[in-house]
């Protein structure tokens, strides 16, 4: 069977400080939602706004780090997949629930408060970019 595609990449604003919970194994869990702003004008010229809300999760240090770091208001860039949930509620009737699993993030504001201590560390902590001393391609290689 093969892997269909799920990926998100949204830009929004943190609506509540993150929470942090941990498996029965102690694997941490942040918890967070993002509001996500669209902007429009309509044929009569009226200006609206579409607010969408979105549940995310973060697993293990990424999601320690965004409960640190993460604070109501921040502006955060997330990527991750789409998952749903499913399960019977106590009157026997099918609930679901679409959530976002983050493999990486970034705040994109500079807002600081008395409880930020700085600035985060990168949001995928397993990852290092590979390092390059010079450009392989010659100046007369780049397009721009």
């Amino acid at each position: 069977m093969s892997n269909d595609m799920n990926r998100v990449t949204l830009i929004g604003r943190l609506i509540r400080d993150p929470e942090l919970r941990h498996t029965q194994g102690g694997i941490a869990i942040g918890n967070f939602s993002i509001a996500n702003n669209k902007s429009y004008t309509t044929t009569g010229g009226e200006k609206k706004e579409i607010v969408s809300y979105f549940d995310c999760t973060a697993w293990g240090k990424l999601g320690e780090i965004i409960v640190e770091y993460g604070k109501k208001g921040r502006r955060i860039a997330i990527d991750g997949r789409l998952q749903q949930q499913r399960w019977t509620d106590k009157d026997g009737g099918n609930r679901s629930k679409v959530e976002i699993v983050v493999d990486t993030f970034q705040l994109l504001d500079g807002k600081k408060d008395s409880a930020d201590e700085g600035t985060p560390p990168p949001a995928t902590p397993d990852y290092e970019p590979p390092k390059t001393d010079s450009n392989p391609f010659g100046d007369d290689d780049i397009p721009f």
